[in-house]
């Protein structure tokens, strides 16, 4: 019997990046191309047949509910602010009386990509024994920007570090995770354990050292941080060119079609 699956929509933060700009909108509501940025992170969601959604969200979340509304026949959307950013471990606690027991994907709102999650998910879903932690990898020109993967000499993921100055390697993890129900278990064991704060890697750790973790590969597929401008214009290129797709979304009478050159 296949397990209940839900997602956590992380759009916390300040935004500061994409200054002026955030001062007085949400940095998930900034154009990206014909449609919010928002609605690729939630196709990409709603395309693997997820349909309990958890939205976190700053001062400005109203602008995304406005947006977002009641989403899609059949779906349970949750609203949750974050009054001041606290951490990572802070957002996600605020989404917990929605999400707890379920498996989890957690989903940074700056992440957009042409990859898919679709058949991982279906195996979460059907999984009898929990499935661990799944994540994404990437080849990247600058790895010191990013949580970084180590590996042994069999290519076996054994590390994640932090922005390193000198980088083990060039795989960057990115900010779409599939987890287990272990996850708020693993979370709390954390918290009572760090001194210095808390990272998501910090978790994945966990899910590395029980060798409970999953990497997939993008190889040749789009991977952005939409946190920038730059970053920005090029997901908004993609989106025009029609290689990524923020559909499913609710669109409303007067909106134009999602896809398109003009």
């Amino acid at each position: 019997m296949a397990k209940p699956m839900k997602a956590i929509l992380v759009a916390g933060g300040h935004g500061s990046r994409m200054l002026p700009f955030t001062r007085y909108m949400h940095k998930a509501m900034l154009p990206l191309h014909r449609r919010p940025v928002i609605d690729f992170a939630l196709a990409f969601i709603r395309r693997t047949g997820i349909q309990d959604i958890t939205i976190i969200g700053n001062q400005f979340i109203g602008q995304i509910a406005q947006h977002v509304g009641v989403g899609l026949p059949g779906e349970n959307i949750h609203y949750v602010i974050e009054e001041s950013p606290q951490g990572v471990a802070y957002a996600l606690n605020l989404a917990r009386p929605h999400v707890e027991g379920s498996r989890l994907m957690v989903y940074f709102s700056d992440n957009i990509t042409t990859a898919d999650l679709i058949d991982e998910v279906e195996m979460w879903k059907n999984s009898d024994e929990p499935p661990g932690c799944l994540l994404l990898g990437r080849s990247v020109d600058d790895p010191c920007a990013f949580g970084v993967g180590v590996f042994d000499d069999d290519g076996n993921l054994t590390d994640i570090i932090e922005k390193p100055d000198d980088p083990p390697s060039n795989i960057a993890i990115g900010g779409i995770y599939l987890y287990d129900e272990r996850f708020w278990e693993l979370l709390d064991e954390d918290m009572t354990t760090e001194s210095n704060g808390f990272s998501i890697s910090d978790l994945n750790r966990k899910y590395i050292a029980m060798g409970d973790i999953h990497l997939k590969d993008l190889e040749h597929e789009e991977w952005l941080d939409c946190g920038t401008p730059d970053a920005l214009l090029r997901a908004a290129e993609l989106a025009k060119e029609g290689l990524l797709s923020p559909e499913p979304c609710n669109i409303r009478q007067g909106d134009p079609e999602p896809h398109g050159s003009q």
